[in-house]
């Protein structure tokens, strides 16, 4: 269960607040959860919310879960830092010991097949390079959930058939909290929806119903 409670969540622009929940109660069950809302709406500020990486500007999100690194964020690397490093310092971020953060290491440079750029810094990776450095740290911890922004698989088709058998394995005992803007995807992997649309949220027991409400919202956006 994650539960919401008066939960306000905004970055400041130059002449505004950009507001992506505002003032927002509510209880989430322990079932796959698909994230929808048009672009821009803060669909993965959300993910990362729910998941306690980031923290609202007002109010409280409770949990007694614990979450895997996002899949997909490689945008949240340090450039300077090499990829051990960055496993490294995640490691730290979770509070996991020595011996766990070398075992952790190990995986990573295990699965991410890098070689000798797991020792150098991200900025000289490729996306897909730092895509499989992210999709390793996923996997290499212990959790209730698994939070996926957008990226289920990425690299040579070699890469993408271990790493999506790696992830299924991983989920059958998990639950998810998925950010995608595929709607087979969604259909196929979460059974409830939960809609983020200009500050609020709607939650759905089916996924079909959330996918029902955000093509509505899309469709009436385009009217406008």
């Amino acid at each position: 269960m994650i539960e919401l409670r008066n939960v306000t969540k905004y970055f400041r622009t130059h002449e505004e607040k950009k507001y992506i929940l505002r003032d927002v109660s509510i209880v989430l069950p322990k079932v796959n959860i698909g994230i929808l809302g048009r672009n821009g709406a803060g669909k993965s500020t959300l993910m990362r919310m729910l998941g306690q990486i980031e923290f609202p500007n007002q109010g409280k999100i409770a949990s007694s879960n614990n979450f895997s690194w996002p899949l997909g964020l490689s945008g949240g690397f340090v450039g300077n830092m090499t990829g051990k490093a960055n496993i490294k310092f995640v490691c730290n971020l979770y509070a996991k010991s020595h011996v766990e953060t070398q075992e952790i290491i190990a995986y990573v440079r295990n699965f991410s097949e890098l070689g000798n750029y797991f020792d150098m810094p991200i900025k000289t990776y490729s996306s897909g390079m730092r895509g499989r450095l992210g999709f390793g740290l996923s996997l290499a911890f212990d959790f209730d959930y698994m939070l996926i922004d957008e990226t289920l698989s990425t690299g040579d088709a070699s890469f993408k058939t271990k790493a999506q058998a790696a992830l299924k394995k991983k989920i059958e005992s998990r639950h998810i909290i998925l950010v995608s803007h595929s709607m087979p995807t969604l259909k196929e992997m979460c059974q409830a929806g939960l809609l983020l649309d200009e500050g609020q949220l709607y939650y759905y027991d089916d996924i079909d119903e959330g996918i029902k409400h955000y093509q509505e919202i899309n469709k009436n956006q385009g009217k406008q």
